[in-house]
């Protein structure tokens, strides 16, 4: 029954995102000048130190103030041997990679191949047909407004019986992005295309890379390569073409809410089951210089950024295309997206500027123990990861004065994939 609960309740309300906004207390008061304060490195270091010493194996973070940088790292990058993760090393970024694709349909949209409001059928007639193809316009796709269910549950179908067994037969298993595709057709739909609150999918970003491939006459992996990730100038970030990780990296361990005891390693693992939506590897310093280069226009145009910031309302997220906002009362407004997959968790956040970064790392996921209904219990790690991202973004904003009642609800990664 524990089981069943915990995979019928759990993954129906935190599979796709459950990520809402961060919220600093109101009595905070107005931000100080945004020069007036620069990288506080100590504090910096104890509030990294903190989340290790809450719980989690192993974090890594890298923090920019226009041109000074910091960079930290706090545990272990292998629990058997007690190798330390180190700062540079790489990691699954999960749905990050939702804004590199965005990206990328964005890229084509400038070119004139693609028209953001037209029906996703016109360019993909024969995978979405009919009716659905007529109404789902790439926007839609974009923004997940398009009532497309996600195919995670199709993709692991141990899940709904109420088993685990899936996550670790599938570990090598090579899926083609059509056919999750079809699950998410097949599953449930979300709502009617374009209505909101919309509601996070991950099928979404799959069927954006097959428009990319078709517009382009490229595989999306290399199109993105080129387009995207060289030209933002990463050096450390790629799409497997493998279930291993390239160069250093931590072991990436998943608890799953106590059912894997001691947690498993799932460092390899094929990610083509999700594809465009989540299968990019990076360093937290690539995904600051990625950020900064998308909000900088190095990436898109003006009218094209404009419009990757229009956001709407989907899962607790104000959602643009491939990129949300998270509100900080006293402090301002900041850009970006988080990710989870199987044993690891990303999040990067920038000001609009640009100037103003944090990108942090973990290796280990879904460590919360649950309630009697199956939900997630906020953890002492949620609450040391939202104030090393406060400290990073907000260093006039005294920790001690942080709402941590609420910034617990903020970054929540015990989710299977978002």
């Amino acid at each position: 029954m524990r089981i069943a609960r915990l995979l019928g309740t759990v993954l129906g309300t935190t599979l796709l995102t459950t990520t809402a906004v961060l919220t600093a207390p109101a009595q905070a008061g107005p931000a100080a000048p945004r020069d007036a304060v620069s990288l506080d490195g100590p504090a910096l270091r104890d509030s990294l130190d903190a989340v290790h010493e809450a719980g989690m194996y192993g974090v890594f973070s890298s923090v920019r103030d226009g041109g000074e940088k910091w960079t930290g790292a706090s545990g272990v990058a292998d629990v058997a041997t007690g190798r330390p993760v180190t700062p540079d090393m790489r990691q699954r970024v999960g749905s990050i990679s939702k804004t590199f694709t965005a990206v990328g349909v964005m890229q084509q949209v400038e070119r004139g191949r693609v028209r953001l409001d037209a029906p996703v059928g016109d360019y993909l007639p024969e995978l979405i047909p009919g009716e659905r193809g007529r109404e789902i316009t790439v926007r839609m796709l974009l923004n997940h407004t398009s009532g497309i269910g996600d195919h995670v549950l199709s993709a692991f179908p141990s899940l709904a019986q109420g088993s685990t067994d899936s996550l670790e037969k599938e570990r090598f298993r090579s899926m083609r992005p059509a056919e999750l595709v079809r699950m998410g057709l097949a599953a449930p739909a979300t709502g009617r295309p374009g209505s909101v609150p919309g509601s996070y999918s991950n099928t979404n970003y799959v069927i954006a890379g097959l428009l990319l491939e078709k517009v382009t006459g490229q595989k999306a992996g290399a199109y993105l390569t080129r387009h995207v990730i060289d030209r933002a100038g990463l050096r450390h970030t790629y799409l497997p073409r493998t279930a291993y990780i390239k160069g250093p990296h931590p072991r990436m361990y998943e608890s799953w809410f106590g059912l894997f005891d001691p947690p498993r390693d799932f460092s390899v693992y094929d990610m083509s089951w999700v594809s465009t939506a989540g299968s990019v590897v990076s360093t937290t310093d690539d995904l600051n210089r990625f950020y900064r280069a998308l909000l900088g226009g190095k990436l898109v145009g003006k009218a094209s950024l404009g419009e990757m910031t229009r956001t709407v309302p989907v899962s607790g997220l104000d959602y643009g295309l491939g990129i949300y906002s998270l509100e900080l009362p006293g402090c301002g407004r900041f850009w970006g997206h988080d990710g989870a997959v199987f044993g690891a968790g990303t999040i990067a956040l920038s000001s609009r500027d640009g100037k103003r970064q944090v990108a942090l790392a973990q290796n280990l996921m879904k460590y919360q123990e649950l309630d009697e209904n199956g939900r997630p219990k906020p953890h002492p790690i949620d609450e040391a990861i939202g104030a090393h991202v406060v400290r990073a973004l907000c260093p006039e904003t005294p920790v001690s004065g942080i709402n941590h009642s609420r910034l617990t609800k903020s970054l929540r990664f015990d989710q299977l994939s978002h």
